[in-house]
């Protein structure tokens, strides 16, 4: 099956570690041209001396904690790449929160995980508008969420706005699809489950697959999502979670 990235270029946040790290090194190694965004950019640039084969890695610093950092970020990707066909929106952070949490403690956890999100992604489209070609997706979260957590509030609003875009990107040739990880192995999954007992315990119980994920796992959906075999599919919310989703849709 021939994904035909050839000329491609993208846009990846959240590339220091886990699912975005992950997600740009496969494109990179599909022949796609990707700006690779993080805070911590020297585990950025470790990545791109990795590389090996037609596409390439270009380093870019950002914290998208600060304002300016969306407009910031597509402008320098778009001088660096001339234009950008893919973006892949993997920064986030989990923010469990107390029933009386702060005003505060919603409004970062928004800011992060929805309005830097959408900020970024209108920043992209109109480029991707004029060329007639595109490709959009995002990693959110679970919407079957255990207790309050303002990421998984603001991944919701991602769903919804995701699915409007969609519908009014379409005419134009550009997708917008989101994935929902499950467990997959990361920084943060290795804060949460720190041991091998607790990690196959959650597993045992929770996930019909049996075990946590790997990176590869989900960012090969979103690889196929960004590619030209994905044309007819947009709008939509994927878990790629071993089966641990209990409700049908």
């Amino acid at each position: 099956m021939e994904l035909d990235f050839a000329g491609r270029t993208a846009l990846v946040t959240g590339a220091s570690q886990g699912i975005g790290r992950t997600t740009a090194r496969m494109l990179a190694s599909a022949g796609v041209t990707v700006v690779a965004v993080a805070r911590r950019v020297g585990l950025v640039e470790q990545l791109a001396r990795d590389i090996t084969g037609a596409g390439k890695i270009v380093p870019l610093a950002a914290d998208f904690y600060d304002q300016e950092a969306p407009e910031r970020v597509a402008a320098e990707a778009e001088r660096l790449l001339g234009h950008v066909d893919i973006l892949m929106n993997a920064a986030g952070q989990s923010r469990p929160v107390p029933f009386d949490a702060s005003k505060e403690q919603w409004e970062e956890g928004m800011v992060l995980n929805f309005f830097r999100v959408r900020e970024l992604t209108h920043a992209i489209v109109p480029g991707m508008r004029a060329r007639g070609w595109g490709r959009i997706v995002t990693f959110t979260g679970t919407s079957e969420p255990r207790m309050l957590n303002a990421a998984f509030t603001a991944k919701a609003a991602v769903h919804v706005w995701s699915k409007g875009l969609s519908r009014e990107l379409a005419p134009h040739g550009i997708t917008v699809n989101c994935l929902q990880p499950g467990r997959i192995h990361s920084e943060q999954i290795k804060r949460r489950y720190p041991t091998v007992e607790s990690e196959l315990e959650y597993a045992r119980a929770e996930i019909p697959i049996g075990r946590f994920g790997e990176p590869e796992e989900i960012a090969a959906v979103a690889i196929f999502l960004a590619s030209p075999l994905a044309s007819y599919v947009t709008g939509t919310v994927i878990p790629v979670d071993g089966g641990s989703s209990r409700f049908a849709f």
